[in-house]
């Protein structure tokens, strides 16, 4: 899966959604730069985890043209803004953030275990 499958977060509302949605099923969203060739390594890791682990819905935030959502997501769940970022979201709360090189699948299925038992 690309990031062309994945959501495109492009407001507050969104947030909202997914806030809504991860009372069902935990949701996770990937902050990225398209200025930054880190997070475009770490994007190309994710979109490789995800096509074979497809393990809960990803939501793409470009931060550059919605730096506004991106302030959202760091008031809202008290992060720092980071680029690359991801965070995983369950019954409304953040329940997992990281940046940069850190961003693995291993430690998300790790997260996402903690937070379904």
């Amino acid at each position: 899966m690309s990031t062309h499958s994945w959501p495109h977060i492009k407001s507050v509302q969104d947030i909202d959604r997914i806030i809504d949605a991860s009372h069902e099923k935990p949701q996770l969203i990937y902050k990225h730069s398209t200025r930054c060739n880190l997070s475009a390594t770490v994007k190309l890791r994710l979109e490789q985890w995800d096509k074979t682990a497809r393990l809960l819905p990803i939501h793409y935030l470009d931060l550059i043209s919605y730096r506004s959502v991106s302030d959202y997501i760091e008031k809202h769940f008290k992060v720092l803004h980071e680029s690359p970022q991801v965070l995983i979201i369950s019954k409304g709360q953040g329940i997992y953030d990281e940046d940069h090189f850190r961003i693995n699948g291993e430690d998300i299925e790790k997260a996402l275990h903690t937070a379904m038992a």
